[in-house]
């Protein structure tokens, strides 16, 4: 039994996994809790603001919890808004350091602060089945290359998701293209994360 913030997921083995076995079944698992990251600012597009809320209201109406930096500020605080006014369950994780700046949001379900910035990313990737990556600014870019690199090393074997809001990530896409091409990754590009074009795409993968 597997309990994530209130989830349990019972499984049974009936025979003993290998490594490579074990990364099936947890490909196999549903998603009942996805990590979200993404600005704390609205940016400039009004569509990220509105991917933001369609993300939360998305994740509500199916019942997969929202995982978040805990904060009520920009887009953040709008895909937690749109997902508790859905009736969906919103786990935010907030560092000391961020308490004045973020002004963390009181009214989502739970809110754990943890002592660092570091702390409050391993703690979304563990209570997470996978990660949407919406528009930001550098922590949501350190946030998605971490969980890439964490992936890589298998550290975490979690779904990644990029939703390319208004084509705000065209240009990091093809920058990770060239990576590829220059022979600095490891495996093809193509089997490291999902590219959305709308929100309603999550759907398919879910």
């Amino acid at each position: 039994m597997i309990n994530r913030a209130g989830a349990n997921v019972v499984f049974e083995v009936k025979e003993i996994c290998t490594p490579f076995a074990v990364l099936q079944i947890v490909h196999l698992m549903k998603i009942k809790f996805l990590a979200l990251f993404c600005g704390s600012k609205p940016g400039n597009s009004a569509v990220y603001a509105q991917h933001a809320r369609e993300v939360g209201e998305l994740l509500a109406a199916n019942q997969i919890g929202l995982v978040y930096g805990g904060g009520n500020n920009g887009l953040m605080g709008v895909a937690a808004d749109a997902a508790m006014e859905g009736g969906g369950r919103v786990q935010g994780v907030i560092p000391q350091v961020l308490l004045a700046w973020e002004q963390q949001h009181e009214g989502i379900s739970d809110l754990l602060i943890v002592d660092d910035m570091h702390v409050r990313k391993r703690t979304i990737y563990e209570l997470c089945d996978g990660a949407l990556i919406l528009p930001g600014g550098f922590g949501t870019l350190d946030e998605l290359f971490e969980i890439l690199t964490w992936n890589g090393l298998a550290i975490h074997d979690k779904k990644i998701f990029i939703l390319n809001s208004g084509g705000f990530y065209n240009h990091l896409l093809l920058h990770m293209e060239l990576l590829e091409k220059e022979g600095f990754l490891y495996g093809k590009l193509s089997n490291k994360f999902v590219v959305l074009a709308e929100p309603s795409d999550l759907l398919l993968h879910l």
